[in-house]
């Protein structure tokens, strides 16, 4: 593990400082289930997601290798309810909670934080916090649904179903905008899942008022995201859309990003920080020593 340099150190202290004071949103991707050397229970990016699905349910050559076209395969030619119950497997086991998950969830003072993976590694750390003033807001499919509904609201302690006003209560609350094996095992996956979403994100249809509202005068740090898939790069832009910014990103010195990646983080003016989460989570949390 390398020395973090004395400037980077200096600016991750200040944003730990800015997600404490609940003026800079946490934004998780699946890579911060990839901290420390133990191996981890569930997919830890889109591409493993997407190895395991191919590895119990064929799908065309051509299409193998993208997550979402082969959600969609499996969907349309062995039942949604066959993709479910790969997603339920492949998601049943709940990580430990890792350094990053763990601060987050004593923050009372962090009121949005956003995990863009399907795992329930975050809210079992908020669980085990022993907090009881927090929820989740969760995308819901609308395959099957008559009513006009983009996202559903959970209760933390119970996953009992709430009402959009008693989320106002909430001290924390989890965005997962693509779902979530726990508590009610909502998911976005499949290209059917995402069609009428991506048709209203641009106009901010699909995301929750009160995430509209948190954002306006905050920034954003991006852990364990990339940003090598359109799908990764619209919900990053559409859930910061109209923030006040700033926005940093960490990413592992050894990370070769595409082109695409590097065009984004340029256009949106993504300050990048070349620094490991295992070496940045102690800086982040104030509990390096320096």
């Amino acid at each position: 593990m390398n020395a973090i340099n004395n400037e980077t150190k200096a600016m991750l202290a200040s944003i730990g400082q800015g997600v404490a004071a609940g003026q800079i949103i946490p934004f998780l991707g699946p890579g911060v289930l990839e901290m420390g050397d133990a191996a981890c229970p569930v997919p830890t990016s889109p591409r493993e997601l997407c190895g395991r699905l191919t590895s119990k349910v064929g799908v065309p050559g051509r299409i193998r290798h993208n997550l979402w076209s082969s959600a969609q395969y499996i969907e349309s030619n062995r039942h949604r309810r066959t993709l479910e119950t790969l997603l339920n497997e492949a998601f049943g086991p709940i990580p430990t909670p890792g350094p990053i998950h763990t601060w987050l969830a004593s923050l009372e003072t962090c009121p949005l934080i956003v995990d863009t993976w399907y795992d329930g590694t975050m809210a079992a750390a908020l669980q085990a916090s022993g907090r009881t003033a927090w929820g989740q807001v969760q995308g819901v499919t609308r395959n099957g649904e008559w009513r006009d509904i983009w996202y559903k609201f959970f209760h933390g302690m119970t996953g009992n179903e709430a009402e959009a006003w008693e989320a106002g209560d909430w001290l924390t609350m989890l965005y997962k905008p693509h779902g979530s094996v726990v508590p009610a095992k909502n998911y976005l996956l499949s290209d059917s899942d995402y069609v009428e979403v991506l048709t209203e994100i641009d106009i901010q249809t699909p995301i929750p008022d009160l995430v509209k509202d948190m954002r306006t005068t905050r920034g954003f740090v991006f852990l364990g995201c990339r940003f090598y898939d359109q799908m990764l790069r619209t919900y990053a832009r559409q859930i910061s859309k109209r923030s006040a910014g700033p926005f940093y990103v960490l990413l592992d010195p050894d990370a070769d990003l595409t082109r695409n990646e590097e065009r984004f983080l340029t256009d949106y003016n993504v300050t990048v920080l070349r620094v490991t989460l295992d070496e940045a989570a102690p800086v982040l949390s104030g509990q390096s020593g320096a």
